[in-house]
């Protein structure tokens, strides 16, 4: 008599480029300073809530003047680094999830959340360990930095759950954010140098391409621009930086 067989599936390929995971995990102590290295994030940071508030508003057709529309929602920041939106959500209601390649940047995220009376269960790993599933999941700058962008998005999609809201946001592969972000921002030293490499951003055709072939219908796309006046605004133009939002395939 024969005996039955089982299979386990294999351990999914780790989506993270160690050299990246030490270049950010190097700048861990600075990155709560308004004006250190991390200064950038924190210019980005209205803009980003702004656009991340109306997505969930609009997705879960919520009460814009609720002070907590993520109540009895989970969600999960990709790359969170020390907790810049980790905290936001939380503070919008979410019981929240970051997790991040650079264990030093864990360890300043936890160290400061619990500081601010915040609850969030910080963890030092790759999408691709996560199990669950998650009504929010963000990622912010972070796809440009990692090693397979197919194997990360394919990690989110995993996470979201049915009626979930995914966001991301990276760098427009264009003359002008190679402009702006290597030759000017890292070349006068306001980023630390390194911290992009052009030829790996995506392009909003690219990402969304990895999005469909992930399952996932995208919703919108937004673009991030500068002005001299109001610092980064959402934008029609795409060229510099832009958002995305994904809900998932119904079948």
């Amino acid at each position: 008599m024969g005996s039955a067989s089982s299979t386990i599936d294999p351990p999914r390929a780790s989506t993270i480029d160690p050299r990246e995971a030490k270049h950010f995990g190097a700048m861990a102590q600075d990155w709560w300073d308004p004006k250190g290295s991390s200064a950038m994030l924190h210019r980005l940071n209205p803009a980003r809530l702004g656009y991340i508030r109306a997505a969930i508003d609009l997705h879960w057709d919520g009460d814009d003047t609720s002070f907590t529309p993520l109540a009895g929602k989970a969600a999960l920041d990709v790359g969170c680094g020390a907790g810049l939106l980790c905290e936001p959500l939380a503070r919008l209601g979410a019981e929240v999830t970051g997790i991040d390649a650079a264990a030093e940047n864990i360890a300043v995220a936890a160290t400061h959340a619990a500081a601010s009376g915040l609850a969030i269960d910080y963890r030092a790993v790759g999408v691709e360990a996560m199990t669950g599933r998650f009504d929010l999941v963000t990622s912010l700058e972070v796809i440009e930095h990692v090693a397979d962008p197919a194997g990360f998005v394919r990690g989110l999609a995993e996470c979201l759950a049915d009626d979930g809201l995914l966001i991301l946001s990276t760098p427009n592969r264009t003359p002008l954010s190679h402009l702006a972000l290597i030759t000017l921002a890292e070349g006068t030293g306001r980023i630390p140098r390194g911290t992009h490499d052009w030829d790996k951003f995506l392009t909003p055709d690219d990402l969304t391409d990895l999005l469909t072939r992930a399952g996932l219908t995208v919703t919108d796309v937004t673009g991030l621009g500068f002005s001299p006046a109001k610092g980064f605004v959402l934008s029609e133009s795409t060229a510099l930086d832009y958002f995305v939002t994904a809900k998932r395939v119904r079948a």
